[in-house]
């Protein structure tokens, strides 16, 4: 008997209705890999007077030194025009710049286009907000990251809608149709465990109500997403595998290749060893994660602009995070091909739950309001010019 087909998998859309388009900053200089050159660049801009304070900001439409907005939601960042800002840089928070690279962000709503207060509102540990990144062939990686993302371009995913990891961002009655199914209530982590790890083209979701092909994936999908998340106890690779500096990384480098015969990854002359091929190849929206990775952090700014203030040398704290995403690409990549044969038998089994099953139970489609975010503020917050904001 045929299983579900591709077309009838339920779009993860639907699974998980509620979605934003990531913050746009509008300017790059409020992110970078380290926080204290964040910091060093705004003591550059408020040092700046006039025309010079307004040149440094880089302004669009949306963002000038004079432009009034409220804070961000817990408090963050300041209300008054930039063009009068004075003190000590906002304490910068850490996002997810690209996919796998934690980076720092000034966090500033007079900094930000587009900040998406109502992601910064359910914000917090128990939070994993999802990120579709297609791939160049094949079904896309639905990224987890704990860190606010930023990726252009993208769809984010909360998989609450409240703080504190209350009222998933899951299809009203989603979980009773599959605790029906399935013989047993699965909790959200479970249902994004699954979709992590069976995710196909168009992003849709296979689902199955075969219990123990259930747990397989399940379980697949908890290891991707610990591995994803980075929280908890570190990844490690077995011994004999994992990466080491061979050669010292140099003060500033500034080529970047990888020798697949030694398994090694050289910046400049600085070398770094063992690094899979699986690790070097693993690839996100078609762009080489290692990759992009390095390319950020030996990148030049524009001369004068506050995105050329970085580090003098190569920090530490840099190697450390390079060595443990070499730990983690190269364990995902060993998940990845078992994830690709869970969907392919998840699409082939009998006990498929289709999306045409889901509407006939009445799951689907989801009402408009489960598409909207839900109202969470506890508390206030402050808009321009220190005004109580009206929400």
């Amino acid at each position: 008997m045929p299983g579900v087909t591709h077309d009838d998998a339920p779009p993860l859309a639907d699974l998980m209705p509620w979605s934003v388009a990531p913050p746009r900053l509008g300017r790059a200089w409020p992110t970078a890999p380290d926080a204290a050159s964040l910091k060093a660049r705004w003591d550059a801009l408020v040092k700046a007077e006039g025309a010079d304070r307004e040149v440094l900001f880089e302004p669009t439409r949306s963002r000038t030194p004079h432009t009034a907005v409220g804070q961000l939601p817990g408090g963050l960042g300041g209300t008054g025009r930039l063009a009068r800002a004075s003190g000590r840089c906002p304490e910068p928070v850490r996002v997810l710049r690209a996919p796998f690279d934690e980076q720092w962000l000034i966090p500033d709503h007079r900094l930000i286009d587009a900040a998406r207060p109502e992601l910064w509102r359910v914000m917090d540990e128990r939070q994993a907000f999802v990120v579709e990144a297609p791939g160049a062939a094949g079904p896309p990686l639905l990224l987890a990251t704990s860190r606010l993302p930023l990726l252009g371009g993208a769809r984010v995913r909360p998989l609450y809608r409240r703080p504190g990891g209350t009222e998933p961002n899951l299809a009203p009655g989603l979980l009773d149709h599959l605790a029906a199914r399935l013989g047993r209530r699965p909790d959200a982590v479970e249902v994004l465990a699954w979709a992590v790890a069976t995710v196909r083209e168009g992003s849709r979701v296979p689902l199955t109500s075969d219990p123990v092909l259930w747990e397989r994936g399940v379980g697949l999908g908890r290891r991707a997403l610990w591995l994803m998340r980075r929280d908890g106890e570190r990844p490690r690779l077995p011994g004999g595998r994992r990466p080491y500096v061979r050669a010292p990384l140099p003060a500033r480098p500034v080529t970047v290749r990888y020798d697949p015969d030694e398994e090694a990854l050289y910046l400049d002359e600085g070398r770094v060893s063992p690094v899979p091929p699986g690790a070097w190849d693993f690839e996100a929206g078609g762009v080489r994660v290692l990759e992009q990775w390095c390319a950020a952090r030996t990148a030049e700014g524009e001369p004068g602009a506050l995105a050329a203030i970085r580090p003098a040398t190569w920090p530490q704290t840099w190697t450390s995070e390079l060595l443990e995403l070499v730990t983690v690409l190269a364990l995902l990549a060993e998940v990845r091909p078992r994830c690709r044969e869970l969907a392919v038998t998840a699409e082939m089994a009998t006990a498929e739950i289709t999306a045409t099953e889901l509407r006939e139970a009445g799951v689907l489609p989801v009402a408009p309001a489960a598409r909207r975010p839900a109202s969470v503020l506890d508390g206030r917050e402050e808009g321009p010019e220190g005004q109580l904001a009206l929400l």
